[in-house]
């Protein structure tokens, strides 16, 4: 799940009692298990106690025998034309209440700005028709939404809103949660609750991004370049836990369009100086669906495009009545330019040149100068972020603990939620302190590192300082390749040789240094990575056992994704990029951790790994899968998704993986690769890879035993991974003929969340191996939160844990010590990660191979434009396989 999308609460479907499979159905030779989600087993109890505060605060309700009255509404206009948008929806709806509040009782109404509205107890009537008419400009409207806004400029409009009654929902619902109603009855409620919160943004002139709202503020925002602007605002949602109602409080941030002139908007969003220089396709893509502003006539209109020919050169057909008092009309042509100075008295200077901006239809546009329109503020910015933008975002967005809890205790205070409206009708109050719940601090694993040593973590973090790594490898026959004009590769070639000489890693002089021959900078990426191919197969003997690439620039060199593809999947290469400002012993430390693991090294294990005892994982042969999709840019239909999953190796380890990558249809967040039966009879899909090599590396034995940790799948989706994605691991599984099927634990980790932890007695962060399974869980289903890392910078947010099947028969504190023990296996790092480490890694061999599809392959590809794009017209694009050299090692670490 790709970083920026939010989770909706609680919207899981009610569990049943027990784990088992509710029924069975047959499908070909095999039982197919219809799962429902698994209910608490129980508590765990292992651990130091610590007290936390969390950023929910406690909800009282006092009329719980008050009724929600849903309401579908339909808003039509002029002859009979649907109204989609929620700006006018919202107005329609005020304007409505304010005509009609006798006629409605007087009750308080929730709208959601769309097609239904919420009261607490019935309306006079189940059916109404009412007629809104505007008898002054409707122009103004909510900024923020995320929605078409054409021209908004309805002058005694009329609307007709029919009103008629859909069902009931009751409040008590939500006081039984707790004691165990199903949580398709509290989910309804929740949602009304969440609705309100919504409309109360919305009233305010917020930006509203689900259950996130962002003001327009200066002292909220900052600049983060290229002509966008980050925002602070707050998150807020009902959440039912196991103590009872809640009312969950977060910051959140978001990037907005700068409101400028939007010729100032596209010279910073291209970097250039001058008009001259700016990019017209690239602007014309950016500025599509923009709301703007002009000065001339302060109207406020949607861009569709950019006219074909400049201000000066554009010609349209301008109307002109005969007489004053005459009907008939003659059309005359003129430019833009011309009519702007003639018949708006506004001389245009720097905009004459330039494309006019298209702010009508298809068939009608209408055209406006460049130079007299602005961008209206709280325009939510789609577009993927360059990584020096997502550097400051997460820079500017920290907090230090202690700051946000003032922020949020301050927050719930200032809103009020509970004073006035619906809330304040259903006896609803809201505590202003941070709820406090109980905690447990688990025990960090001991790891074994070189020459037999023990190394004990101290708050999720070690070094190698004066130690070896567990299993050094030996690298005879390297290279190092260079396309970089500030690096000196033999000074690093020395000091990484002295570095690894004092972790145990043997490392002989490089066979070649390779340098890029000026003459190629201009080339592309591909045709340098090629040339640098031909340059380095004249100079080596015969096949190098690891290549060191030296990039010009971290993290956004465009080298990075045609290098990998070559070198994984031609040549056969393991191979490490770099891009050293100075040549560290930690930056060398940590380039060897990478291409140890990357080599078949190992760099620690756990002490119960090696020794075996690790239950109840010691006595059966047991597979811990890791699962991943990433998602192509916002905004982009027409990128295949990545679907990455990573399986242990060499059991009873695990600490080492191997990764199966394959594309799937565009934003679609099932995988569905894991089975793919071909017509020869074989089986094609990623669990058949990662099967048969569990069985070499395992003296021939196939798992008894697999978990699977699934990362980036929201509450709504636990189902379809219990029962399609399962289904297919377990076809995978029988396809060579195997008639038993393993056991299956299958653990669900969501980042995407907005529960913080706090220490009651300290201003720092969370110890290490925080856990939390009361109080803020799930009323009846298996969750827990862990905090398995150390926060250094801004508040640590815990791993949300939720177990959907367990199969095996983990007691709690088994399965909560095994889970963060997983985050101290990853290999590329010294520090406990947040998430565990199969995740972490399918995480990064979905992102690295996706660097694979360049996107100008894709353009020629596709048969459909942007943004018209479906999942069924894409062709989908397969990637190219790795090398039988690589295949097995672990290239993503």
């Amino acid at each position: 799940m790709e970083e920026g999308d939010k989770l909706e609460t609680d919207g899981l479907r009610a569990p049943p009692h027990s784990a088992l499979p509710s029924t069975t159905a047959k499908t070909g030779s095999m039982e197919v298990s219809n799962y429902s989600i698994m209910s608490r087993p129980g508590y765990g109890t292992k651990g130091r106690q610590i007290s936390l505060l969390v950023n929910q605060f406690k909800v009282s309700v006092q009329a719980v025998d008050r009724l929600f009255y849903q309401y579908s509404v339909k808003i039509t206009h002029g002859d009979d034309v649907p109204i989609e948008s929620k700006v006018v929806g919202r107005k329609v709806i005020d304007k409505l209440y304010e005509t009609y509040s006798s006629e409605l009782a007087g009750k308080k109404i929730a709208y959601d700005g769309g097609k239904i509205l919420y009261t607490v107890g019935p309306l006079p009537k189940n059916k109404f028709e009412f007629t809104v008419v505007f008898e002054e400009t409707f122009a103004k409207s909510y900024p923020g939404e995320r929605v078409k806004r054409s021209k908004q400029s309805l002058r005694s409009e009329v609307f007709k809103v029919d009103i008629s009654y859909s069902t009931k929902i009751p409040l008590r619902s939500v006081a039984l949660a707790p004691k165990g109603t199903s949580a398709d009855e509290y989910q309804d409620a929740l949602r009304v609750l969440d609705i309100i919160l919504r409309q109360k943004a919305a009233n305010k002139g917020c930006l509203v991004i689900k259950q996130s709202f962002f003001i327009d503020d200066p002292k909220n925002s900052f600049d983060v370049d290229g002509g966008i602007t980050g925002l602070r605002g707050f998150h807020s949602s009902f959440r039912m836990t196991a103590a009872g109602l809640s009312l969950n409080m977060d910051v959140g941030t978001t990037v907005v369009i700068t409101p400028v002139p939007v010729l100032d908007f596209l010279l910073a969003n291209q970097n250039v100086k001058e008009p001259r220089y700016i990019d017209w396709g690239k602007a014309r893509k950016i500025l599509k669906h923009l709301q703007i502003k002009t000065t001339h006539s302060n109207m406020q209109y949607k861009i569709t495009g950019l006219s074909e020919k400049p201000c000066y050169q554009q010609r349209f057909l301008r109307r002109i009545k005969n007489g004053e008092c005459s009907e008939d009309e003659q059309t005359m042509e003129t430019t833009v330019f011309d009519y702007f100075f003639k018949h708006r008295a506004v001389e245009l200077s720097c905009s004459k040149f330039m494309p006019c901006l298209d702010v009508g239809k298809p068939n009608h546009p209408v055209y406006l100068p460049i130079e007299v329109c602005s961008l209206v503020p709280l325009q939510q910015y789609k577009k993927e972020l360059s990584p020096p933008q997502k550097a400051c975002m997460a820079e500017r967005s920290r907090q230090k603990p202690r700051e946000l809890m003032n922020v949020l205790t301050e927050a719930v205070r200032s809103c009020q939620y509970d004073k006035e409206g619906i809330l304040a009708a259903c006896g609803t109050s809201i505590q202003d302190q941070l709820m406090q719940v109980s905690g447990r601090i688990l025990d960090a694993p001991k790891l074994k590192v070189g020459k037999g040593e023990d190394c004990i973590p101290c708050n999720g973090r070690w070094n190698f300082n004066n130690k070896q790594f567990l299993f050094p490898v030996k690298i005879e026959r390297w290279a190092i390749v260079n396309f970089s004009a500030r690096c000196d590769t033999s000074h690093l070639s020395r000091e990484l040789i002295n570095c690894g000489r004092s972790k145990g890693v043997h490392i002989e002089r490089p066979y070649a240094l390779v340098e890029e021959d000026q003459k190629m900078k201009k080339a592309s990426p591909l045709a340098r990575v090629d040339e640098m191919f031909e340059k380095l197969q004249d100079k080596l003997p015969g096949e190098p056992d690891f290549i060191l690439c030296v990039l010009p620039e971290r993290k956004t060199s465009d080298l990075y994704g045609p290098w990998k593809m070559r070198s994984l999947c031609k040549f056969g290469v393991v191979s490490q990029c770099a891009c050293p400002t100075k040549i560290t012993n930690q930056y060398l430390n940590n380039l060897l951790l990478k291409i140890n693991s990357k080599l078949g090294g190992i760099n620690s294990l756990l002490s119960a790994e090696q020794t075996s005892c690790i239950p109840p994982i010691r006595d059966i042969p047991t597979m811990i899968l890791g699962m991943d999709v990433s998602h192509g840019s916002p905004g982009r239909s027409d990128i295949p998704s990545i679907a990455a999953v990573v399986g242990s190796l060499s059991w009873p380890c695990i600490s080492t993986y191997r990764a199966a990558v394959r594309t799937q249809s565009p934003k679609a967040e099932m995988i569905d690769g894991l089975f793919k039966p071909l017509p020869n009879g074989n089986d094609g899909g990623m669990m058949r890879e990662l099967l048969s090599d569990f069985c070499a590396t395992s003296k021939g034995l196939r798992p008894k035993q697999i978990i699977i940790f699934r990362d980036g799948v929201g509450d709504s989706q636990f189902d379809q991974v219990l029962n399609i994605e399962l289904e297919q691991i377990k076809q995978a599984y029988l396809a060579p003929g195997e008639l038993d099927l393993p056991k299956f634990t299958v653990i669900v980790a969501q980042k995407n969340h907005h529960i913080k932890l706090f220490q009651t007695a300290s201003p720092e962060n969370v110890p290490a191996g925080t856990v939390v399974d009361t109080e803020i869980v799930h009323p009846r289903n298996y969750d827990f939160y862990l905090c398995s890392h150390a926060g250094l910078f801004g508040t640590s947010r815990p791993t949300h844990y939720h177990v959907l099947l367990d199969e095996i028969g983990f007691s709690p504190d088994e399965l909560q010590n095994l889970t963060n023990s997983l985050c101290y296996v990853y290999q590329r790092s010294t520090s406990a990660v947040s998430v565990v480490a199969p995740i972490s890694y399918a995480h990064h061999a979905a992102k690295q191979v996706g660097q694979f599809l360049k996107l100008d392959e894709l353009s020629e590809t596709a048969s459909v434009q942007e943004g018209t794009a479906t999942m069924e017209t894409i062709p989908l694009l397969e990637l190219p396989r790795l090398h039988e050299n690589v295949e097995c090692s672990m290239f993503f670490c």
